[in-house]
């Protein structure tokens, strides 16, 4: 342990590392579970409806892949904050 971890930072991290990987594994999680109820009914709408309903079920299943992909970045995101890191590409946090 180096004593950048140690005392209150140490225990700073070690609470925000714990707090950010469960919220950012929820985030990614109901992300997840959203598109793919999403792609879903979209599927399902496109199936039963044919070409009348198609734009509609397109639409959702376009809504779920941005759903599920923008939700990842999210909880990657979060992920990094509660482990004091950077984003990696210049962007601030």
């Amino acid at each position: 342990m180096s004593n950048q971890d140690s005392g209150v930072t140490g225990a700073a991290k070690f609470v925000t590392s714990t707090g950010g990987s469960l919220v950012g594994g929820l985030v990614g999680t109901l992300g997840g579970v959203t598109g793919v109820a999403a792609r879903g009914v979209g599927s399902t709408l496109n199936a039963t409806t044919g070409s009348l309903g198609k734009p509609v079920g397109d639409a959702l299943i376009s809504t779920g892949d941005g759903v599920e992909s923008g939700t990842k970045d999210v909880a990657k995101g979060v992920q990094n904050a509660g482990e004091w890191k950077g984003t990696g590409t210049g962007k601030r946090l």
